[in-house]
């Protein structure tokens, strides 16, 4: 990692970057120019994508974070702002699965869901907003999903999907006059390790399972994580200075 890329790049957070949605959006911003700090459970997991982002001439670091722990993102983010600058994007996209009919849904099940998505988005937000502010520039960037608008067996994913909905708007009021926007990408069926989580969790080959939501979307095709990432691109952009607060689905078609 040189200095001169330091020192002429923005500095891009991207929590759950070692593979799926956030492995391809790291990418898509370090190719934009950014360097990117990688967080995920282990700094090993992301050794590969952070590889790849080097190998392309980029910069990357990876950081191993809980998002859910807040003294470990108090750290990370410090670290970060130490070691490649004080980040001024953010994409909020680590997530899990614990899916299950609301009767068979454990505590542990939903408070697990709860804290990663809702509670990791806020802590990372919270923790680099001061750089945003310093700079007078900012992105958030937070990971939704078409289940926000309600999905069978998700009771606590979609929930925690359509929190990030109200965390966003109201992240764009409040930081709006320090030159922060906060927006929310929303995917729809994107093909990644989840989406088989998913079909397994149905007890369904994933072929059938792919082919069944292909006849549902007007584009006739899944999404791939580099279309999330395209998304991201743009509103990480200085031309995206002017969308904040919008909900963005990206998912082959209009949704409710």
């Amino acid at each position: 990692m040189s200095n001169e890329a330091n020192e002429h790049s923005r500095v891009a957070i991207v929590t759950g970057g070692a593979r799926g949605i956030g492995a391809a959006v790291a990418k898509r911003l370090a190719a934009d120019g950014n360097a990117v700090a990688i967080f995920d459970l282990t700094t090993d997991a992301a050794a590969d994508t952070v590889a790849e982002i080097e190998r392309d001439g980029g910069v990357a670091k990876a950081y191993g974070v809980d998002v859910s722990e807040e003294q470990q993102v108090v750290d990370a983010v410090a670290k970060v702002a130490e070691e490649v600058g004080g980040p001024v994007i953010v994409v909020n996209n680590a997530g899990l699965l614990r899916d299950n009919l609301i009767f068979k849904m454990s505590v542990a099940d939903w408070d697990t869901v709860m804290a990663v998505h809702l509670r990791g988005a806020f802590l990372t937000t919270r923790e680099a907003q001061k750089y945003m502010v310093e700079n007078r520039f900012g992105r958030v960037i937070n990971l939704s999903s078409t289940s926000a608008l309600g999905n069978r067996g998700q009771v606590n994913y979609s929930a925690a999907k359509a929190g990030m909905q109200g965390f966003t708007k109201t992240l764009a009021i409040e930081l709006g006059k320090f030159g922060v926007t906060a927006n929310a990408i929303a995917p729809g069926l994107i093909e990644t390790e989840m989406t088989k989580q998913t079909a397994e969790r149905m007890r369904v080959p994933y072929e059938d399972f792919i082919a069944a939501a292909i006849s549902q979307i007007p584009v006739a095709r899944p999404g791939k994580p580099e279309d999330i990432a395209a998304t991201a691109s743009f509103l990480a952009s200085d031309e995206a200075g002017f969308v904040s607060g919008q909900v963005i689905y990206v998912a082959g078609g209009p949704q409710d």
